[in-house]
């Protein structure tokens, strides 16, 4: 096992004081958004196994049956096919969707065929993957996440007593559900700039008042209401108001699938997401939005933001979800409890968020697929002279990648978080 070197982002609307708490690092005055652990082009973790620093990304590169296992490998090609962070979010960020795998093919398919270049702004589509997501709040969370009802969008709309909202409201209330939020999603993203913006200032001014009242409402208005502080009269702000919004306590998570609108406002969390950049925007944001393609990979259905929470499984806390880039799970250990055994066929990084824990390598099971991988790893890593930890203690924030079937035991006191494949 490797102990990560980690890149922090210092996206605009990160927290400046969420992250350096959690590290125990005084703060910089700066946002620190996120904390990227794997081997993501854009900023891969560092290992040192004894010649110095070099990316995780460099040494699967090198050997992805090695690192990752012959099942990974078969499953998803020589990658580590998922991404953990920490993510920190002190403002909202863009009201985003991702697309399903065979949109993302296509629609990069499409934009290299007509010779967008990779960094132009206007580019929906940076690779040919899908970007699911799993977010676990280790703070209160504030999010929204797909849409509300038509009718309950309805009276929200209408309780903020603006005039311009009227169209929308009664189409929400007369048209079936997936023509009614279409029609009004659409109708926001394609109106006249200066008219929009007035009623996004309206909206916003009622929304504020109706959030100081109090009232069953209350919650919900003042979201929207700083949603609007931070992007006044952005069209967004109507189009979340579309949205779920949800209230994350601590260990709680949501899981974003393909088509889902989504944003996060604000709080700390550990997320896990497929490895891909691919994202489409509503608002909320500077960037490009692509009204057009973002219309043809939404998906109008209307539900519950849908809450999960682990589901404990031999003691280990599992976020169950339908993706097989990615499983995250956690462990609540325990001081004088017998070490916790810990092996898997596909590639690990954990992370520790609070308390220590300690991590002590075993012997590699043999076996076939990734354990037989395992045996090839231990071999060329001492032909190398550039062995592996045995044993690590992490603090709150560190992390540690395992290679595919290493052998685990862990102990301490303190919550581990586990990212994995299932293959």
């Amino acid at each position: 096992m490797d102990r990560l070197a980690n890149t922090v982002r210092p996206y605009a609307w990160g927290s400046t004081t969420a992250l350096p708490e959690l590290l125990g690092t005084a703060p910089t005055g700066e946002p620190q958004a996120e904390m990227w652990m794997g081997a993501h082009p854009g900023a891969p973790s560092r290992i040192d196994r004894g010649a110095g620093p070099v990316s995780l990304a460099e040494v699967i590169d090198a050997a992805p049956e090695t690192e990752l296992g012959a099942d990974a490998v078969r499953a998803f090609g020589p990658r580590l096919p998922f991404l953990l962070k920490l993510l920190a979010a002190g403002s909202p960020l863009s009201l985003q969707v991702h697309p399903d795998l065979a949109q993302a093919k296509e629609g990069f398919a499409d934009e290299e065929r007509r010779g967008v270049p990779i960094d132009a702004g206007h580019r929906n589509y940076k690779d040919a993957n899908h970007k699911p997501e799993l977010i676990v709040a280790l703070t209160p969370f504030d999010g929204l996440c797909g849409f509300r009802h038509p009718a309950q969008a309805a009276d929200l709309l209408a309780g903020l007593g603006v005039d311009d909202l009227k169209p929308y409201v009664d189409i929400l209330r007369a048209s079936p559900e997936e023509d009614a939020l279409r029609e009004v999603l659409t109708a926001v993203l394609s109106a006249e700039h200066h008219a929009i913006t007035e009623t996004v200032e309206r909206a916003a001014v009622a929304a504020d008042q109706l959030a100081a009242k109090g009232g069953p409402h209350a919650d919900d208005y003042a979201a929207y209401a700083g949603i609007a502080h931070h992007y006044p009269g952005d069209p967004g702000v109507l189009a979340a108001m579309l949205l779920n919004h949800v209230q994350l306590q601590p260990g709680e998570a949501l899981f974003l699938g393909a088509g889902i609108p989504h944003a996060y406002l604000n709080g700390l969390g550990v997320e896990l997401m497929a490895n891909s950049d691919n994202v489409l925007r509503c608002g909320l944001t500077p960037k490009h939005v692509d009204v057009p393609e973002l219309l043809r990979v939404v998906r109008f259905e209307a539900g519950d933001a849908g809450v999960l929470r682990p589901e404990a499984v031999d003691g280990e806390e599992i976020y169950e979800t339908p993706i097989d880039e990615f499983r995250l799970s956690r462990f609540a250990l325990a001081p004088g409890a017998a070490p916790r055994p810990l092996l898997s066929r596909t590639p690990q990084i954990l992370l520790c968020t609070a308390g220590t824990v300690r991590l002590r390598a075993g012997e590699a099971v043999a076996g076939d697929g990734a354990a037989a991988g395992a045996d090839v790893a231990a071999a060329a890593g001492a032909a190398a002279g550039a062995a592996a930890a045995a044993e690590l203690t992490l603090a709150p924030g560190e992390s540690a990648f395992v290679r595919a079937g290493e052998h685990l035991t862990l102990t301490g006191d303190g919550t581990l978080f586990r990212a994995t494949v299932v293959a």
